[in-house]
């Protein structure tokens, strides 16, 4: 009977010691994401489901989308800003999909970085295994107006917010999503980020970051935006002007056989974006051309960000010609 007792408070001495970690536990090691003690290629999709005539996120089609993404061979959805439904995770992780959280400066105090209420979010959610990396701001480099006209602002503030993160949740990475590579500055002051996002449009030639990387750190990265729209602003080489799919399709495939030939460096991509967003250039309940985005000459194959045209499928769910592209190369490279 005192070996049986013995045997229990050594157990229950070791539960204390050793809680059992979160499901999905998630690492980092030797440039890799490690998700229950495997290589974790990041095959995404950035998602922001904005319906025609709205001009706010909502969830309301989430299961057919869910449905797409998994023919897509999706496996992990981007958002921009926090999902505050248990429920639709829950259905995330029902899929089989993972999620990348991010978290914006000012929010006006909806979990934001400014007023620390970000924190209340990792707390409550940091045990749900839809989770796969926190992240922190959005190509924020290109707004140093937000910042007081200096960047070393904001690389505090997100530098000191991924340390709180650590503290909080042991068990998952934080990311950033920087706009292009990082310089030293970012580097430097960012040394509490464990996985450096990347948003890269260099046409349809983005391969060369990979070894830009390698030269400055031994971190993971991944591509937090890449990708084309589906408009050409202009005609140009075999691309005509107005609604063009095959333009959209076609930069696509090779920016995605550079995400996948370089996955000794890379760890995937989130692909800008999953359905086209009516609100952003003009008339919601219309489609329009036009809108803006930082630093987007680079845009395949007119350097012109028409901003609602981004989407593999259309504002009403149906499939672009990009959509198969993505098949092809997300399921074919499982």
């Amino acid at each position: 009977m005192k070996s049986s007792i013995r045997i229990f408070y050594t157990l229950l001495s070791l539960v204390i010691l050793f809680p059992a970690c979160t499901n999905g536990q998630v690492r980092t090691e030797n440039r890799k994401i490690i998700v229950d003690n495997e290589v974790y290629f990041i095959k995404g999709i950035c998602y922001n489901p904005v319906e025609k005539g709205e001009t706010e996120r909502t969830f309301k089609r989430l299961q057919e989308d869910l449905t797409l993404m998994k023919e897509a061979g999706i496996n992990t959805i981007r958002v921009y800003s926090p999902i505050e439904e248990k429920e639709v995770l829950d259905q995330i992780h029902q899929a089989g999909l993972k999620v990348i959280l991010g978290f914006g400066y000012n929010q006006n105090g909806k979990f934001d970085i400014l007023s620390g209420s970000f924190l209340d979010y990792v707390k409550k959610f940091k045990d749900h295994p839809a989770i796969l990396l926190w992240e922190l701001g959005n190509e924020y480099n290109y707004h140093p107006e937000w910042f007081e006209g200096d960047m070393k602002n904001w690389y505090k503030a997100m530098n000191e917010a991924a340390k709180k993160i650590h503290e909080t949740d042991p068990y998952h990475p934080v990311t950033t999503a920087h706009g292009e590579l990082p310089d030293s500055l970012a580097l430097t002051m960012g040394s509490e980020i464990d996985v450096w996002g990347m948003n890269i449009y260099r046409w349809d030639q983005p391969e060369t970051v990979y070894e830009e990387w390698a030269a400055i750190s031994s971190l993971p990265m991944y591509f937090s935006e890449a990708g084309a729209d589906s408009y050409m602003t202009i005609s140009k080489e075999q691309y005509q002007a107005g609604s063009n799919e095959k333009a959209q399709a076609d930069a696509t495939k090779k920016i995605l056989k550079a995400v996948f030939d370089n996955q000794e460096i890379g760890s995937g991509v989130a692909l800008f974006a999953f359905s086209d967003e009516w609100w952003k250039a003009g008339n919601p309940d219309q489609q329009d051309t036009g809108g803006w985005a930082p630093n987007s000459s680079g845009v395949p194959y007119d350097g012109s960000p028409n901003e609602e045209y981004w989407g593999i499928v259309r504002v009403d769910r149906s499939k672009k010609e990009v959509f198969e592209i993505v098949k092809k190369a997300f399921v074919d490279k499982q």
